[in-house]
């Protein structure tokens, strides 16, 4: 394994301020770096040693020529050689962060920069884990990284999801693989929040389940005794079950997916409750527009959309998106009930998001005489920690309206 005094070294641009990266920035972008030939011929994943223009050292980075991110920062100059010990040694900070706020091993065990780990995610499942690699450094070291990951947590089956868009912008594939042990067979059962969600780890989105919303639910399952209630963008169930499992009346899920909707389906059986449970496939404008024509009202409508502003270019388009979801719900909420919207687009911050989702509810309930106010915010749950010089990593925003 490379050792500082052996390792390629990378150099910032004459003016490019330093500071940022000693003070605790976690990437460095493709203009802020000298990139002669020597540097091109770095293989994307390869470990090295950042340096300032003055060529004092900076930090242990990872470098990509193929990325916007062209360095990802692992630690001081001094934190290396990145082997089976340095990773075990977050595996151990990241699991004992876990272990002190869960109960059951259901969680995010690695979250990305936040754990020590750039572009790294890892959601457990018991003794199931599955890996999104989004980061070439990742990738190439993944023989060691899972060597680590079993020793420390004792997991027997290490799953590789290479959905999604970030693995593009590295240059990577899109294939997943078993790593470790076998991929099980069926969906598995997880509970959260006494409710049963069923997480399909092969064919489902990302890892299969959102942790994330952990607490949202709960929160919302607060409001759900009783309760008619109506979970849109619903995924596996996420708000519905919860609330069901909290005393709701009835829960309506819509999505667009019929596969996601079965695992909903299959969860509500699970936890006893399919007569209270019932789905709507189809998009989720279109569904709240019938709905309003069929003068369907609820107690509790949540609307958590896919990311409608993953990046700055869509930005403007997103904001209409949820301020249009906000209108089209609103209305659906009987007085006095309650409306939940959520966005997991960390290009839209919570101030954007909740001007646009303000406006919506304003525009959705004109002409009625009624008034809302805002009376929660919740963010992603504890297992997903928010780096403090990152804001793409507090991304989850849920806003909770009476109405």
């Amino acid at each position: 394994m490379q050792t500082p005094s052996d390792m390629p070294v990378i150099r910032l641009k004459p003016k490019t301020d330093a500071r940022r990266i000693r003070h605790g920035a976690p990437w460095v972008y493709a203009n802020e770096l000298v990139t002669d030939r020597r540097t091109k011929a770095l293989a994307p994943g390869t470990i090295a040693l950042l340096e300032d223009s003055e060529r004092q050292p900076l930090a242990l980075v990872a470098f990509n020529g193929e990325s916007r991110i062209i360095a990802r920062v692992l630690g001081t100059p001094e934190s290396g050689p990145v082997d089976l010990m340095w990773f075990k040694t977050r595996f151990e900070r990241a699991l004992s962060l876990r272990e002190t706020l869960f109960d059951a091993p259901y969680y995010r065990l690695i979250h990305a920069e936040a754990d020590g780990l750039p572009g790294v995610i890892i959601d457990r499942f018991g003794d199931t884990a599955v890996i999104q690699p989004n980061a070439a450094w990742a990738e190439a070291l993944l023989e060691p990284l899972v060597e680590a990951l079993c020793a420390v947590t004792g997991i027997k089956n290490v799953l590789k999801s290479a959905s999604g868009r970030a693995r593009g912008l590295e240059g990577l594939d899109d294939v997943s693989a078993v790593l470790k042990g076998s991929a099980p067979e069926q969906a598995l059962p997880v509970t959260m929040n006494g409710a049963t969600y069923m997480a399909d780890l092969t064919g489902g989105q990302k890892t299969g389940l959102f942790y994330d919303q952990r607490p949202n639910h709960a929160f919302g399952a607060r409001m759900a005794p009783g309760a008619e209630v109506l979970d849109v963008f619903a995924h596996v169930g996420g708000f519905g079950l919860a609330a069901l499992a909290a005393g709701a009346k009835s829960a309506l899920a819509v999505d667009g997916s019929a596969p996601a909707l079965e695992l909903a389906t299959q969860g509500a059986a699970a936890m006893g409750m399919q007569e209270k449970f019932d789905t709507r496939q189809g998009d989720a404008f279109d569904t709240l527009d019938a709905l309003a024509k069929e003068e369907r009202t609820f107690d509790l409508v949540i609307c958590d959309p896919p990311a409608f502003a993953p990046n700055k270019q869509s930005l403007e388009a997103g904001l209409r998106a949820y301020e249009r979801i906000a209108r089209l719900a609103a209305p659906l909420v009987k007085d006095g009930g309650y409306l939940a919207l959520c966005s997991c687009s960390h290009a839209a911050d919570l101030e954007k998001f909740r001007a646009s989702s303000i406006r919506g509810i304003g525009r959705g309930l004109y002409g009625s005489g009624r008034g809302f106010s805002l009376i929660h915010t919740g963010f992603a749950g504890p297992d997903h920690p928010t780096h403090p010089q990152l804001a793409e990593s507090s991304y989850l925003k849920a806003l909770f309206f009476r109405l």
